[in-house]
């Protein structure tokens, strides 16, 4: 069932509807759909080959230098990347995105790699806040390991003079604190920090006025909406619900934090179906430390469960994913439609993961389109 369903121009077509009843074949509790694969997105020759021509695509822009970078903690990974918009209005204070990237809370794939899109951005007059957090350690290299491709050259030195952690994958420098669970082979990165990942996303955004308003004095934190990409995705969706998490969370916050609004790229937005899907080799079971501490953690980390926000949210997701597939974003749509919440849908056809975020793809300007809508 598809409601208010409206279709855009374009190459990327896109269905914009709200969430009711399961679609396409997704069933409700995360199955997938007959001739799928388990990851509940086709994955015959062909789709893993677009695939891997969209991710190409997508990481081979240059890096782009940020204006200003802060830090909000004392971690070499606990910075903020601040990006002016071009040719802004010196009457009119620009909105602000905060982008929080994705790459499974691993850490070979750091901030770098979506820094083309938070200059995609600032080219359609947007302040631009890029978010770096601290990942999973990475283990031994393995051949053909999980680095995402360099982007402008060497990499650069951090604060402390060592390489970042896209660089020489190892997304710790002296912090030793608990980290997510086994369960990944030799040579695969641990996917995030419990409770290191989270303390950094909600650290930094409370530390985010402030340093607004000393880094880009032009752009306007009351406009403020939260993106981000897969993983990023879910920090975006979990940083917008902190009021809804339990009451003995460090991270619980008395009231909403003050959003115009979250829009969310193929977000991990349900870990138990993440889990049934195998997204991204069961990194959200890692982010919450392993099987064993799996359920007693969902409470505290998994947006599914912190509806609703009352925060104006809008999901993007390609139809053709297979790295995060569109039943995970359709079961997050669905949860919020029971708890009383409409939460916007946008379904691109023909279009996987990576496209979202590449400056080069026409999804990358929907995404623009759904940020404006919700910021101006």
């Amino acid at each position: 069932m598809q409601d208010d369903a409206v279709s855009r121009d374009g190459d990327d077509a896109a269905a914009r509807h709200r969430a009711s009843a399961p679609r396409d074949g997704a069933s409700r509790d995360g199955a997938s759909p007959e001739g799928a694969s388990p990851e509940g997105a086709p994955r015959d020759g062909a789709a893993i080959a677009r695939d891997a021509a969209e991710e190409a695509s997508a990481f081979s822009h240059p890096a782009v230098d940020p204006d200003v970078t802060m830090a909000y903690g004392d971690h070499p990974d606990q910075v903020i990347d601040f990006y002016a918009p071009r040719d802004p209005d010196p009457a009119v204070l620009t909105p602000l995105v905060v982008v929080l990237h994705g790459g499974a809370w691993r850490a070979p794939y750091d901030r770098r790699h979506i820094t083309p899109f938070a200059d995609f951005l600032t080219h359609r007059g947007f302040a631009v806040a890029n978010v770096e957090y601290r990942r999973g350690r990475a283990t031994s290299s393995a051949p053909g390991g999980s680095a995402i491709p360099a982007q402008g050259g060497p990499p650069t030195p951090g604060p402390d003079g060592a390489l970042s952690s896209g660089a020489d994958g190892s997304g710790d420098r002296g912090d030793d604190r608990t980290q997510g669970g086994g369960d990944t082979g030799a040579g695969t990165p641990v996917a995030g920090r419990w409770p290191d990942t989270f303390d950094d996303v909600a650290a930094a955004l409370d530390a985010l006025p402030a340093l607004v308003r000393a880094a880009l004095p032009q752009a306007d934190p009351g406009r403020m909406v939260i993106t981000g990409h897969s993983a990023g995705g879910h920090l975006a969706l979990w940083a917008a619900a902190r009021h809804l998490l339990p009451d003995d969370a460090p991270w619980h916050t008395d009231r909403p934090v003050p959003l115009r609004g979250v829009v969310a790229l193929a977000p991990i937005a349900d870990f138990q179906v993440a889990e049934k899907l195998d997204v991204c080799g069961g990194a959200s079971r890692q982010l919450l430390g392993g099987e064993a501490t799996f359920a007693e953690r969902l409470p505290y980390a998994d947006p599914v469960r912190l509806l609703p926000t009352g925060i104006a949210t809008t999901l993007v997701q390609g139809r053709t994913d297979i790295v995060v597939p569109q039943a995970v974003a359709e079961s997050y749509a669905d949860a919020a439609a029971k708890a009383g919440e409409v939460v916007g849908l946008t379904l691109l056809e023909g279009v996987g993961h990576f496209p979202l975020i590449d400056p080069a793809a026409d999804a990358c300007a929907v995404v623009a389109e759904e940020i404006a809508q919700l910021a101006w």
